[in-house]
């Protein structure tokens, strides 16, 4: 049977379309936010290093770019654990409006900022602002499009439903890759000048489409079921900490590689390719393309998967493929060949990342109870991006400028984030085809 059969045959004993129906308005609410946090990192690669910071070394520029890149992901356990509080006591419905608006507001206004050459240092200070604005609303978004999925499915069949919710990130990524090939296309002057503002503009109108469709969902069973019995938490995240700090640390672990793989290839190589080894930003764009084409795909067949062999074999099987590519992807970049480049950032996003960022979704929330599965699953979520995915590209500038430009220290951090999340998944408890608590 087919991933596409498996979905389409879903059997739930209360309502199979109103299951269907829920995956997919979460799968297109997460695709907007995730377009809103993701064009600034094709932007930080290609442009803000050039508009928002003073003219001088091209490298120190690069790694104050990637600094601005990382207060998002830094900002984004603050989102977590604000809307994972009263995610867990109010509940997701009301928690995912209010997030996309929080993320459609700070994207909109990005592509209003003026100028480093226009208001000085201002402009930075304000850039930042704004993206830490995106990663309160990412931080509290991502749990809660995952729990409407993941406590309306059935056991067997978590994995895979539960990294649907996980195809709004390429899909998002799609969009805002595909902006930008597009507003590329134009003269450098006129690409530095306004082109770069279309996609962070345009993002107000997919904002309101994704409110409306989050509107429009139902309330979880699990939370009505903990509001009837009278059992929300009133501290959730004091509770995780004296109780259950196990779990939460685990779920940090299992983030570590998965999110330095996404920021590396996904980000830095689009700056290194096109600074470091000359290549043309049309040509990385479409690396970055075809490998979140490929994602619309793998990620739900790695959630299939999962039910089957289980979480842990999978997280093993990427874990070992991110420790062992490490060095290979940057000797396979420096060959400048276009279908080699092109291949080389699809087999890193797709092994490297999209295993576990995929089955990482169901994953995460299946380690927390009910009463706490908001804040749990989206602090440790988001805790261990903000580790690792928010400071990877500055990690990696950083390394580079002190090895002299060489990639080594690059493909070593790598290699150390592999073992961290191995260790992690040695010690996670597994999960699939077992029963929520």
């Amino acid at each position: 049977m087919t991933v596409a059969e498996q979905f389409s045959t879903v059997e739930i004993p209360d309502d199979a379309a109103m299951l269907r129906r829920i995956v997919w308005s979460s799968v297109i609410g997460t695709a907007v936010e995730w377009y809103d946090f993701l064009i600034y990192g094709a932007a930080t690669a290609l442009v803000f290093n050039k508009v928002f910071f003073a003219a001088g070394d091209p490298a120190l520029a690069t790694i104050a770019a990637f600094g601005t890149y990382a207060v998002g992901f830094l900002a984004r356990p603050l989102g977590a654990a604000i809307f994972g509080h009263y995610g867990d006591r109010v509940g997701r419905k009301a928690m995912l409006a209010i997030t996309i608006m929080v993320m459609g507001l700070g994207t909109f206004l990005i592509g209003l900022l003026p100028t480093y050459q226009q208001i000085g240092i201002a402009a930075p200070v304000l850039l930042i602002v704004l993206r830490f604005l995106q990663g309160i609303g990412l931080g509290g978004e991502w749990g809660g499009a995952v729990l409407m999925v993941v406590e309306n499915c059935p056991t067997h069949k978590r994995g895979f439903l539960g990294s649907m919710v996980q195809v709004g990130n390429p899909v998002g990524n799609l969009a805002a890759i595909g902006m930008f090939a597009l507003v590329s296309q134009l003269p450098e002057s006129e690409f530095l000048a306004w082109g770069w503002r279309i996609p962070f503009l345009i993002s107000i109108l997919l904002v309101g489409v994704g409110l409306w469709i989050r509107l429009s969902m139902e309330e979880t069973p699990a939370f009505r079921a903990l509001k009837a019995k009278n059992e929300v938490v009133k501290m959730p995240i004091v509770e995780i900490f004296k109780y259950h700090r196990r779990p939460f640390f685990t779920a940090v672990g299992l983030k570590i590689s998965e999110i330095a793989y996404a920021s590396i290839a996904g980000v830095f190589i689009m700056s290194y390719a096109t600074s470091r080894l000359g290549l043309s930003r049309g040509l990385v764009l479409n690396g970055a393309f075809i490998a979140s084409f490929v994602a619309l795909f793998s990620i739900p067949f790695f959630g299939w998967l999962s039910d089957k062999v289980g979480r842990k074999t999978m997280f093993y099987s990427s874990c070992m493929f991110s420790a062992l590519f490490a060095f290979p992807m940057f000797w396979l970049l420096d060959t400048r060949d276009p279908t080699i480049v092109i291949l080389t950032i699809v087999a890193a996003i797709s092994f490297g990342q999209m295993v576990m960022f995929g089955i990482g979704a169901p994953w995460y929330s299946e380690l927390f109870t009910a009463r706490l599965r908001y804040s749990g699953a989206s602090l440790g979520f988001q805790v261990g991006a903000a580790l690792s995915g928010g400071l990877s590209p500055l990690i990696a500038a950083s390394l580079m400028t002190w090895a002299g430009g060489a990639t080594w220290p690059v493909s070593v951090f790598l290699i150390v984030c592999a073992l961290i999340t191995a260790t992690a998944t040695f010690a996670a408890p597994e999960t699939a085809n077992k029963e929520l608590t």
